[in-house]
């Protein structure tokens, strides 16, 4: 059974009135617990592209960017999305239901955030009401500052990168810390370490674009202490 077939059975358990609760519950553990990201990502970014007035085409593409959908499967996540974009209330009570199916794991939820970032940016723009709808998931996700910050720079291109952001240290923090910070981020975006966090094979593509990131940053950092 592929990962959107059992979102098609999980959908029509809601659809018959089980309700988010119980159908959370069950898709705690993997690999059920894939089911529940896909889910998650598919309907929080389908409520964040209605957030700034309009869906566009760019955002939808950018789903397949992350998901690789068989065509047989193509009906039920055109229902996760359509189900979801109808309007943005309710987005909260998703972003709610995922936080605390992952409990105390950060590393899925800024997996997550990470993927709504980068739907919100499919269209080059960033809107005020993206922003607001990013900054209130990553509250409920109980996520830091620095790591909603670190997010931004890399994903929004007039916000000024900053490497010590995107690695998580501080500007003044020593060469041998900044090192250490910049090798636990390439070791915990491995591809296995990824699969590992019950997220879907394809989610992994997120993971890719991060390591340039963080390598990009690492080298820019390296560069200015070596002038």
């Amino acid at each position: 059974m592929s990962i959107w077939s059992r979102i098609s059975d999980a959908l029509a358990a809601l659809t018959a009135g089980e309700g988010l609760t119980a159908v959370f519950e069950r898709l705690r553990t993997p690999p059920e617990r894939s089911v529940a990201f896909a889910i998650a990502v598919i309907a929080l970014g389908a409520k964040m592209a209605k957030a700034d007035g309009q869906v566009t085409r760019d955002e939808v593409a950018a789903f397949r960017e992350v998901f690789t959908i068989p065509e047989k499967d193509t009906a039920a996540a055109a229902k996760v999305f359509n189900l979801a974009r109808q309007d943005v209330a309710g987005f909260e009570e998703y972003a709610r239901r995922i936080s605390r199916m992952f409990g105390d794991e950060k590393d899925p939820l800024t997996d997550l955030l990470e993927g709504l970032f980068y739907i919100a940016m499919a269209d080059g723009e960033y809107h005020p009401n993206e922003d607001i709808f990013l900054s209130r998931v990553s509250g409920i996700f109980g996520l830091s500052d620095a790591c909603f910050r670190s997010l931004k720079t890399r994903f929004v291109p007039d916000v000024d990168p900053d490497p010590y952001a995107v690695l998580g240290v501080a500007p003044d923090a020593p060469m041998d810390e900044v090192r250490a910070a910049w090798r636990a981020a390439v070791r915990d975006n491995h591809p296995d370490r990824m699969m590992a966090r019950g997220l879907p094979e394809e989610a992994i593509k997120l993971a890719e674009k991060r390591l340039i990131a963080i390598n990009k940053a690492w080298d820019e950092i390296a560069t200015a202490a070596q002038a």
